[in-house]
């Protein structure tokens, strides 16, 4: 089973250093729970909604990165749903270095084949499918999880299942909100 996964929302709980960086940059006292709901959209949307040019989205990622580090967990059951696919890669809006210093962390690099990072790596940001057709030269895919639609929608156009973490409200083949149901709910299905 070979699982293209997102990182952000999805293997690890970064909203609040998500949140925090987005308060801290929009330099305003912001309702933290409403900032959350507009970024769960995605971060473009966020920016639009308060006014914020994308000319900050370099320090943006400079502030969410440096608060990922000291908040980040992965989420609970995670390394048993890694465990359990063959070959596992990561497409990010995160850079690569921060990305890999959580892996390692938490000790969970290993189970990681490949990390592509969008922007990094010159791909247009999801949910524009470039960073997934590019993994697809190197990697058969069966299944995309991610917290987002704009994770998701590549994975639709390509024809490859979707598993929705933790947001009902998104169209996806498989739902889960926790990663114990991982296996039983959504490996033992296909």
């Amino acid at each position: 089973m070979n699982i293209l996964w997102d990182f952000d929302g999805t293997l690890f709980d970064t909203y609040p250093a998500l949140v925090e960086g987005f308060v801290n940059l929009s330099q305003k006292d912001l309702d933290r729970s409403e900032v959350l709901t507009w970024l769960k959209i995605d971060s473009k949307t966020a920016f639009k909604h308060y006014g914020i040019s994308e000319e900050q989205r370099i320090e943006y990622q400079k502030l969410h990165n440096h608060y990922s580090k000291l908040y980040s967990r992965p989420f609970d059951h995670l390394e048993d749903a890694l465990a359990a696919g063959k070959n596992n890669i990561i497409v990010t809006h995160r850079d690569k270095e921060s990305t890999i210093y959580l892996l390692e962390k938490f000790h969970l690099a290993t189970y990681f084949k490949e990390i592509v990072s969008v922007e990094e790596q010159g791909f247009t940001r999801k949910p524009h499918r470039s960073s997934y057709e590019y993994v697809l030269k190197s990697h058969h895919i069966d299944l995309v999880v991610g917290d987002r639609d704009l994770d998701l929608i590549p994975a639709r156009e390509l024809q490859i299942k979707t598993v929705a973490f933790q947001n009902r409200n998104i169209e996806a083949d498989f739902h889960i909100d926790s990663y114990a149901d991982f296996i039983t709910m959504v490996l033992n299905q296909l």
